[in-house]
């Protein structure tokens, strides 16, 4: 059984081992996990997708609007799997403050960060590497409808500036 101390190392040593490319990143992992048993590789698979859950909120997602300037569903999607890649430190203070990746985040560069889709697909490519099957269901309950907390109207600078301050300083403003 993977606990959360070892899905959180395991993604902070692949992302360390590959310079945090997203795509590089995916590869390590699925060659970490392929040395795993099956149960543990689904366990993985959860704790992502108890993540992903997690960070699926409004003001994550306008954090994420103000860093890519736009943030469409799917963007959003591999926003916040790119955020997990991160690591526990990144994630969580994300999720405390969105705004807090202002301080959390050493650089971004809106052409090639903010986006893992690569990501949301390792334990399903290594599961099936493993057992030559499709991973099964995980059990988990359903990802939310919509987003968790207050709406934002992303469309309004003056929304995203107030709501995100630093976040909007240190990269939006000309």
């Amino acid at each position: 059984m993977m606990d959360e101390t070892e899905f959180w190392e395991l993604i902070d040593r692949t992302r360390e081992l590959t310079g945090g490319d997203p795509e590089e990143h995916a590869d390590a992992l699925v060659d970490a996990l392929k040395q795993l048993d099956p149960d543990a590789v689904l366990d993985f698979a959860r704790h992502f997708e108890s993540r992903m859950n997690r960070s699926y909120r409004w003001d994550v997602w306008g954090a994420a609007w103000v860093l890519m300037d736009g943030a469409s569903d799917d963007a959003f999607e591999y926003f916040r799997c790119w955020l997990i890649g991160r690591g526990r430190d990144v994630f969580e203070g994300a999720l405390h403050e969105p705004d807090d990746l202002a301080d959390l985040l050493d650089d971004f560069d809106e052409e090639t960060d903010g986006e893992a889709e690569a990501l949301g697909y390792v334990s399903d490519e290594a599961y099936e590497q493993l057992t030559g099957l499709e991973a099964p269901p995980l059990d988990l309950p359903p990802p939310p409808p919509e987003p968790a907390g207050p709406p934002l109207d992303f469309e309004s600078e003056r929304v995203l500036a107030d709501r995100f301050p630093r976040l909007w300083e240190r990269y939006r403003e000309e």
